[in-house]
């Protein structure tokens, strides 16, 4: 019988059957300590590098220029010789608090602003109240909703400039038809106005009823079967539980409406060919936008386009801060 087996004293001992892992070199320490700190340093900095190009275009894209036309707004500076700035101080500015055009633009603004964002969201809230239910189709119906946001401004416009035709438009004819005289719609002060709102009211409304549909099916289908066995009906359903959970919703629509109708733009610029950025014969339609548009590329004052630009900027700045009050004060109230 052979005696006990002795173990050789410069060989570990085997624990549970294995063979203890050898100490590491001081290299591989060193080496694994790098590759520690560099992943803690990856882990530090990679989100600010995932966002550092949105901060870079926006920089060059939309910082710059508004501290560059903040700048050009204290100069006065023509288009012809863009780069000769004579120091104006506030003198743009004031000159254009005392410019009637100016006022008339923006009350322009204002009214077409009031008339096409009014009707439109109701008629989205709507729109969006009968696309709540299952419909046959109701795919189809959602995405001819935003055809007409996706139809270019050009195109829409030229389409109502036809309708709206003084002399042979389909809208005259209809009006024609149940013997009311025919509308000069181009050169009239309210229906100038009342048109270019018609073709705001189309563009955007199937935009925000998909907005406001996509609110309604986020609403807890509880609150209404709550609702239907206190007896309600479908419209004091929609009344006192679909409308209540739709203000912060219906707030970021007035204002973001609010907002597009103080940029107005194309449909304005495009309605009537022969009068360009003037706004009609008499001004009658011719917004902020259509005032700068005047002002720096038609008389070539740049200086003071960069001051309407920045009132422009302020007038959006005041409207923002309104809808932040009135946010708080509907996160309070609930």
């Amino acid at each position: 019988m052979d005696g006990p087996t002795t173990r050789s004293p410069d060989r570990p001992a085997a624990v549970h059957g294995r063979t203890p892992p050898s100490p590491e070199s001081p290299a591989a320490v060193r080496a694994r300590e790098r590759r520690s700190r560099r992943y803690r340093r990856d882990l530090r900095w990679s989100p600010y590098l995932y966002i550092a190009p949105f901060f870079l275009f926006f920089a060059a894209f939309g910082l710059f220029p508004l501290l560059y036309t903040g700048w050009a707004a204290l100069h006065r500076v023509e288009l012809t010789a863009p780069t000769d700035m004579e120091w104006a101080g506030l003198r743009n500015f004031t000159r254009l608090l005392g410019d009637d055009f100016f006022w008339n633009a923006l009350g322009n603004t204002f009214v077409i602003g009031v008339l096409s964002t009014v009707p439109q969201l109701l008629m989205a809230l709507g729109l969006a109240h009968l696309l709540n239910y299952r419909l046959r189709g109701s795919m189809f119906f959602r995405v001819a909703l935003l055809t007409p946001y996706a139809t270019s401004v050009a195109a829409a416009t030229l389409v109502f400039v036809l309708l709206f035709g003084r002399d042979y438009g389909l809208v005259n004819w209809l009006l024609s038809t149940v013997g009311a005289d025919g509308v000069d719609w181009e050169n009239g002060s309210w229906s100038a106005k009342l048109a270019v709102s018609t073709i705001v009211v189309w563009r955007w409304t199937g935009y925000n009823a998909l907005i406001y549909l996509a609110a309604m099916q986020a609403i807890p289908h509880d609150l209404y079967e709550s609702a239907a066995l206190d007896g309600a009906s479908r419209w004091q359903q929609f009344r006192y539980v679909t409308v209540p959970s739709l203000r912060p919703t219906i707030l970021f629509t007035c204002v973001v409406s609010t907002i597009g109708a103080t940029q107005l733009f194309g449909e304005p610029l495009l309605f009537s060919g022969s009068a360009g950025a003037s706004g009609g014969a008499d001004h009658q339609y011719q917004t902020l936008g259509l005032y700068l548009y005047e002002q720096g590329w038609v008389n070539l004052h740049l200086g003071r386009a960069s001051a309407i630009a920045w009132t422009m900027f302020l007038i959006l700045l005041v409207i923002a801060a309104v809808n932040a009050l009135i946010a708080r004060r509907l996160r309070t109230s609930q």
